[in-house]
């Protein structure tokens, strides 16, 4: 049985977008633009609190799609799933 996993603070889950070699009228995509880190958001966490105490939500919101660093991030493997 798998656990829901729930971001806290200003950190959120991605989940990687795997980009097609092929486009929908049959065009085959180059090697390099599938090379794009790209993915979904899944899930964020409410935001940090600043000095004072008051929250700073988050800019992004679950369903955006955002552009990922090479080096960046925690990787997490749930179930089948990175």
């Amino acid at each position: 049985m798998m656990k829901r996993l729930i971001p806290t603070f200003n950190r959120i889950l991605v989940q990687r977008v795997i980009q097609p070699a092929k486009t929908e009228s049959g065009i085959l995509l180059p090697e390099k633009s599938s090379k794009l880190n790209s993915g979904k958001v899944i899930a964020v966490g409410p935001g940090s609190r600043d000095k004072d105490g008051k929250l700073i939500p988050v800019s992004v919101k679950e369903g955006d799609t955002v552009l990922l660093p090479e080096y960046g991030g925690t990787q997490v493997k749930l179930g089948e799933n990175d």
